[in-house]
């Protein structure tokens, strides 16, 4: 079941007419809106016009730095490493969702690449998207 919070338009546009969100293509934009939601973070009592507010400037932002500072693409392998290292997962952590321990080591060192059923079976195991496997 969801809740519908009901925004007032005209409380809204005054709000949009203050503070002019649109696509950011400058570092001096970025800046200027993430010092308005920052601005927005820090309090606890936003209106629902302000948590729209919030919600429209962090995509814009969002999409500034996904365009204009991408993250670089891991490797499975990268991405399997790093979330037994975040985790403090060994070898033999890992070994039973790989199939075997051969196919720990081997995909570990970067000797084989992980199958889709094993980054399946790392998806679940980690609970994140298998995207960072394939």
């Amino acid at each position: 079941m969801s809740t519908t919070i009901e925004i007032k338009d005209a409380v809204y546009a005054k709000l949009l007419a203050r503070s002019l969100p649109r696509p950011i293509h400058t570092a001096a934009e970025r800046t200027r809106l993430t010092e308005m939601l920052l601005q927005l973070d820090e309090r606890e009592d936003l209106s629902p016009e302000e948590e729209a507010l919030a919600e429209v400037v962090t995509l814009l932002i969002e999409d500034y730095e996904e365009r204009y500072h991408p993250l670089p693409r891991i490797s499975p392998n990268g991405s399997l490493n790093a979330l037994m290292e975040e985790r403090g997962l060994k070898h033999k952590d890992i070994w039973p969702v790989l199939g075997n321990k051969g196919a720990a080591t081997e995909v570990l060192s970067g000797r084989r690449s992980v199958s889709k059923a094993q980054a399946k079976r790392l998806a679940e195991f980690f609970h994140v998207p298998i995207d960072l496997f394939i």
